[in-house]
């Protein structure tokens, strides 16, 4: 084995034989060096859930740089990763499949992550965040990983689709960003928000399929009714409004405030419900058609198929358009 070897395998070892806590405090030495020797702190925080419905918190320090970050916690649903504790993002950059693509850079930054504190009225907490420009590396990174063909697991797809969404929409609100700058225009919070949400759901649209094909499978079997060469039978329409659309309607009562909203306002009447939904979030319709999927799937006949959908959505109610 060659001498640097021989360090790099030694290193590796000292560190896998440390303690949590000595490596928590390794890591909060190096954090201190690397911010100039003196705790951060916090002067601004957030979070994308009332805006974009995932638990991101999202902070602004007070380092010259004036460094936004996101926490440890939430860069796992940032990027569409299953489970929000803190680890989650490093088990998925250490696994076989994005682990190559990773460069040491990179890998550093993620494993030894800023730590900071936050002050409120009931005293101060440390937390542990990342530069939210790591976020776009790590987009990067895994659209990198499925032009090689490394991501085809259907386990891949949502995490996929969330980079292609935040990379094209971060990009897009970037450049807007950086005319209003050099323009003299100062943009307020809401307007910065606004854009940022109109371009994530204008990507999204190229990304998501409405409606998957094993739903209308399902209908055709549990409605015995013959596959069409072309088009979709009329019942379908039906059992979409009431199966689908309804449901969402009903849930906390958003999007029909939404429609009456718009009823209110004398815009179209006969304006299709789906649209409102692009506007609460593609979000809430894919979890929606998961559900009435799961349901079609398990049952074996149309009467049970109609029992599971009045038992979890309170009956089929059509809406008034």
């Amino acid at each position: 084995m060659a001498k640097d070897e021989t360090k790099v395998a030694g290193g590796r070892a000292r560190a896998q034989a440390l303690s949590p806590e000595r490596k928590k405090e390794i890591a909060a030495k190096g954090a201190a060096a690397r911010w100039g020797g003196k705790p951060l702190q916090a002067t601004h925080k957030g979070n994308f859930n009332e805006e974009f419905g995932i638990d991101v918190e999202c902070y602004v320090l007070d380092d010259k740089l004036k460094t936004a970050v996101i926490t440890q916690r939430g860069m796992a649903p940032a990027l569409g990763l299953s489970g929000g504790s803190g680890g989650r993002i490093i088990e998925f950059v250490q696994s076989a499949t994005i682990a190559p693509y990773i460069g040491r850079e990179l890998r550093e930054k993620l494993e030894n992550p800023i730590i900071f504190q936050i002050v409120s009225v009931v005293g101060s907490a440390t937390a542990h965040g990342y530069d939210v420009t790591l976020l776009i590396d790590l987009c990067k990174t895994i659209i990198q990983a499925e032009a090689d063909g490394r991501l085809k697991h259907a386990r891949y797809k949502n995490i996929v689709r969330q980079a292609h969404v935040v990379l094209a929409a971060s990009a897009k609100a970037g450049i807007k960003g950086l005319v209003y700058a050099l323009s003299g225009y100062d943009a307020t919070k809401e307007e910065v928000i606004a854009a940022f949400k109109a371009y994530v759901m204008d990507e999204a649209k190229k990304y998501e399929r409405e409606f998957p094909p094993e739903l209308y499978d399902q209908w055709y079997r549990l409605y015995g009714m013959p596959v069409l060469e072309r088009g979709k039978p009329w019942h379908f329409k039906g059992l979409t409004v009431k199966h689908i659309y309804y449901p969402l309607a009903k849930s906390n009562g958003k999007i029909l405030e939404l429609l009456r909203a718009n009823k209110a306002n004398g815009d179209d009447r006969k304006k299709k419900l789906f649209q409102f939904l692009n506007e609460v979030g593609a979000r809430a319709l894919r979890m929606q058609i998961g559900r009435v999927l799961e349901m079609s799937e398990s049952s074996k006949t149309r009467v049970e198929y109609e029992n599971k959908i009045a038992e979890r959505f309170g009956g089929q109610q059509e809406l008034d358009l």
